[in-house]
């Protein structure tokens, strides 16, 4: 599951609405709406995300953050290393063939070292 497809879950479930009701209501099939909430399809467009900020009636900061999720929440992800250093390269392959062996609680401490490092986060 991505940060993006959570959250939306999360949403529709608070707000008590089904798959199959959210997924006619902003245009896509509830497959596909399944498949976003579990992570198993890419980012969605500007135009979906759009539509499912208005159809949960969010503003402001919520929908700002429902958006950031997007843009973070692609689930095959590739990371271009070209020109940068050997350890960057091996970092890259290291975090892609291991993700899956970390624990959340490892995950959440490699995560805080990122963001405490990188400006705008």
């Amino acid at each position: 599951m991505t940060p993006f497809g959570a959250r939306v879950r999360a949403l529709r479930e608070e707000r008590g609405a089904t798959l199959t009701a959210m997924a006619e209501a902003v245009g896509v099939s509830p497959a596909y709406l399944s498949a976003l909430e579990h992570g198993k399809r890419g980012r969605p467009s500007w135009y979906l995300i759009q539509r499912i900020i208005a159809y949960f009636g969010i503003i402001w900061d919520e929908a700002e953050e429902l958006a950031k999720l997007a843009e973070i929440s692609h689930p095959r992800i590739v990371i271009d290393t070209s020109g940068l250093s050997p350890q960057a390269t091996e970092l890259a392959n290291l975090l892609a063939r291991r993700v899956s062996l970390l624990s959340d609680e490892e995950i959440g401490e490699l995560l805080f070292v990122l963001k405490s490092k990188l400006p705008g986060r």
